[in-house]
């Protein structure tokens, strides 16, 4: 492990180095330029409506939008965009290359049924906003605020003022283009000291040859209007054809209500503005790290946690443990039988402390289990603190992280199945129930929590529902990788040689002494530690995850998973030290839940966060998706954390045993 160590620091830093500011022009792995010459169509993309008052995912085809001439094409979406709810559809809105268009007309919704009035309205006052894509970049809108812009991705339905219900029928487009430079392609690549090619394609899939030349897309800004259009002015009126009357968009005014009965005349106009913004830099927009201060201080406070806490372990290793153990061994065997009667505390439990716990299979398949989490968290962050899961290909998290867990299968099966040989003094028997128990028990609990969950998007009719065909897809994966691998796993673990217990156990366990205090209190308020460190930098990701917002600081984020798993073991060796000097060897299931029990206050923090930041959240099926999603991210945290509390006692207990002579 302290070999380890520096190389740990090194990708720390540099993952740090990635996220910082000063990195704008990294080149984002998995997405590449395309160049488009003058007058060549550009195709914009719709995605699901999205809204932080329900989040619940609709079509956007659901509300009465215009529709594309050559009807609705679902665009190809891998695996993690199915699974966060997203559906990209083709849109009716039509660009070409550096060619401004104004006063253009889209279409004229049917006259509004009741149920279609009725919809649109509850979406407006449910706060949906329209998500729009071209190039592969989400449109973006600036609002001012006193001094200063805010950015929003996307724009809202409509809006309601008083009791008149108004929407966004008119769209003033801006996109930003930056002229191809085939004379140095390094400079295409962006600022500093970037000087690697890549291959640069347009839509016909031409490269850069000699002399060819184009504009790349590196922003695409949208500001919505509500204008009252006259129904009877586009009746022969095609699509795409010249609204008869100029159109002055004004963000600040709205005029175009809504009522029963009547139709919606959709309208837009599209400007392109050169950019001396870079390819590589165009998501910097999106990917702005906001507060960078507050996550320097989350790691410092992370880092005098573990200061605090390594203090007291060095006391325990260094001072209290080694000086009774020189003590102890000084001593000739009489002297030892007569020091023993006197002794207290943890040199009692000498013939105890390797007793086998309570429901041991149980312990063996969630240690199992979190070493499998674990280890996909601290892939799936490098890598993508490395830049390799950009969001600039959507997904592409969520898959990674399924992909890393279904292949980590082989390290929990023979985590899983190397604890139980270790509990049952080298044998074997049994492997393979706990190999396949630790398979099924977290992505059991799993498809237990999204199945039940899923039945309500199915209801809500919500394009979150996970398709049934992707459900048996999951099903497939996991029986025919993660399963064979789990199981390969624990044939290695039972293979391996088992860890040899440093002391012989008693047939008959010693009487533990009643205590002061509950130990489960102690257990459960140990979580508080790990939970510190954490909290600042879980603030970020619930709004990323629940407020719409970009989450691309996992240099930071890196860090903190590893100041969290040191404070988690370090935590769970003082707790173990501690019941041991009071005569209590039962620690096994102590220790995992010491660092575990940090699940429960991030549990506690996602309902604070429920009831304080998303207090717009309307209706109990959106509650209950919040609060289902929490349970499943706790469960998935208190096996990772437990799993590392429990390995680091399990260490220092046979460390403090080892030297103890006993017969």
């Amino acid at each position: 492990m302290a070999r380890l160590l520096p190389f740990l620091v090194a990708a720390a830093l540099v993952a740090v180095s990635l996220s910082a500011p000063g990195a704008d022009g990294f080149y984002l792995p998995g997405s590449y330029p395309h160049k488009y010459n003058p007058g060549e169509p550009l195709s914009v993309k719709v995605n699901s409506l999205t809204s932080i008052d329900t989040e619940i995912p609709y079509s956007y085809y659901s509300l009465p939008f215009c529709t594309p001439p050559d009807g609705v094409k679902d665009s190809a979406e891998n695996l993690g965009e199915l699974l966060m709810g997203d559906r990209i559809e083709n849109s009716p809105y039509r660009f070409r290359m550096h060619a401004n268009d104004s006063d253009l007309f889209l279409c004229r919704s049917p006259p509004l049924a009741a149920d279609a009035f009725n919809l649109l309205k509850k979406r407006i006052d449910e706060m949906y906003q329209v998500n729009l894509i071209l190039d592969n970049l989400p449109a973006i809108r600036y609002t001012k605020k006193d001094d200063y812009f805010l950015r929003w991705t996307g724009y809202p339905v409509g809006i309601r003022v008083g009791v008149d219900y108004y929407v966004f029928n008119h769209l003033q487009f801006t996109v930003l283009v930056h002229k191809y430079e085939e004379a140095n392609v390094a400079r295409v690549m962006g600022t500093g000291d970037a000087t690697d090619g890549f291959p640069s394609t347009g839509k016909d899939g031409s490269g850069g040859g000699a002399g060819s030349s184009g504009w790349m897309v590196v922003g695409f800004e949208v500001v919505p209007c509500s204008i009252k259009h006259n129904p009877d002015d586009v009746t022969s009126l095609k699509m795409y054809g010249k609204y008869p009357r100029s159109i002055k968009c004004d963000p600040t005014t709205v005029s175009m209500s809504i009522k029963e009965n009547e139709p919606i005349v959709y309208t837009y106009e599209v400007s392109f503005v050169e950019s001396d913004i870079k390819w590589p830099s165009r998501w910097d927009a999106y990917l702005k790290m906001e507060g960078a201060k507050v996550h320097w201080f989350s790691i410092l406070n992370s880092l005098m946690v573990i200061a605090f806490l390594a203090g007291i372990v060095f006391v325990i290793l260094l001072r209290t443990v080694r000086r009774d153990l020189t003590r102890y061994e000084e001593l000739d065997s009489e002297a030892q039988a007569q020091m023993n009667e006197e002794l207290s505390g943890w040199k009692l439990v000498v013939s105890d402390v390797f007793r086998a716990p309570s429901n041991p299979m149980l312990l063996c398949v969630m240690v199992g289990d979190g070493v499998q989490i674990l280890g996909m968290a601290v892939v799936t962050i490098l890598f993508a603190a490395l830049g390799f899961m950009s969001p600039a290909s959507r997904g592409t998290l969520i898959t990674g992280m399924l992909f890393f867990y279904l292949v980590l299968g082989i390290l929990a099966g023979y985590a899983g199945v190397r604890v139980w040989k270790t509990i049952k003094c080298g044998d074997h028997t049994g492997w393979m129930a706990v190999s396949w128990r630790v398979a099924c028990f977290f992505p059991g609990i799993a498809f237990l929590i999204l199945t039940t969950l899923n039945f309500l998007l199915w209801g809500s009719q919500s394009t979150g529902a996970i398709p049934f065909s992707l459900f048996v897809i999951l099903i497939l994966l996991w029986f025919c990788i993660s399963v064979p691998l789990t199981l390969v796993g624990g044939l290695l673990g039972a293979k391996a040689p088992h860890i040899e217990y440093p002391v012989r156990t008693n047939q008959i366990p010693r009487e533990i002494p009643p205590q002061k205090y509950p130990s489960w209190l102690l257990v459960l308020g140990a979580g508080t530690l790990p939970f510190g460190t954490l909290f600042i930098e879980l603030f970020f990701i619930m709004s990323s995850i629940w407020m719409g917002r970009v989450y691309y600081v996992f240099g930071f984020l890196f860090i903190v998973l590893l100041l969290l798993v040191i404070v988690c073991a370090e935590v769970s060796l003082v707790l173990t030290y501690m019941h041991l000097c009071v005569e209590d060897w039962k620690w096994w299931w102590k220790s995992f839940f010491s660092s575990g029990s940090v699940a429960i206050y991030i549990f506690l923090y996602s309902i604070n966060y429920l009831v304080f930041d998303l207090k717009s959240l309307s209706g109990p099926v959106s509650a209950t998706l919040y609060l289902g999603y929490s349970l499943f991210m706790v469960i998935a945290i208190m096996l990772a954390t437990g799993t590392v509390g429990f390995i680091s006692s399990f260490c220092f207990v046979h460390y403090l045993f080892s030297s103890v002579k006993a017969d």
